[in-house]
């Protein structure tokens, strides 16, 4: 492998991924999380197409104070993190690589935010809103994961 391949490879893998092996039924801990997190976002109107028209035609606060909240709670989580060298519940090190910006992220929040603002969607909610019965969200998913398709066949080529 080329020094320049070897780094894309590096870059690839995930710094914290975990090499203990679980039974099938621990992942049902995710499940129970992921539909209490749905709930959530279903009684704070989160998935809710009018509200993110609001947002996008800066008409309400809503989903401004709930995305503010969440990148907050996201800086001190990763504050907290890093402070006191937290580990997984399974004694595992937590580490943040470090980030460097390129033009790409722009073309690419664009691109996500162009389509949040179309579908009234984004990845997160996908699955509340078909858990409530939007069942046209389903093209949404099928678009984003084809989406995520594309970027991965197609990565090597672009500039990063």
């Amino acid at each position: 492998m080329t020094k320049e391949k070897d780094i894309r490879h590096q870059d690839s893998i995930c710094a914290n991924e975990s090499h203990l092996q679980h039974k099938w039924y621990h992942n049902l801990k995710y499940l129970i999380v992921g539909i209490l997190f749905g709930i959530v976002f279903v009684k704070a109107e989160i998935i809710s197409w009018f509200r993110i028209q609001e947002m996008f035609r800066l008409q309400s606060f809503h989903m401004y104070g709930v995305i503010g909240s969440a990148v907050l709670t996201g800086m001190i989580s990763v504050w907290l993190i890093k402070k006191f060298k937290i580990k997984t519940i399974y004694g595992e090190k937590i580490s943040i690589a470090p980030k460097t910006f390129n033009k790409g992220q722009i073309y690419g929040g664009l691109i996500f935010g162009f389509g949040w603002a179309i579908t009234g969607a984004c990845p997160g909610p996908l699955f509340a809103q078909i858990g409530t019965g939007a069942f046209a969200v389903i093209i949404t998913l099928v678009s984003a994961v084809f989406g995520t398709w594309v970027y991965g066949y197609f990565r090597d080529k672009l500039p990063h």
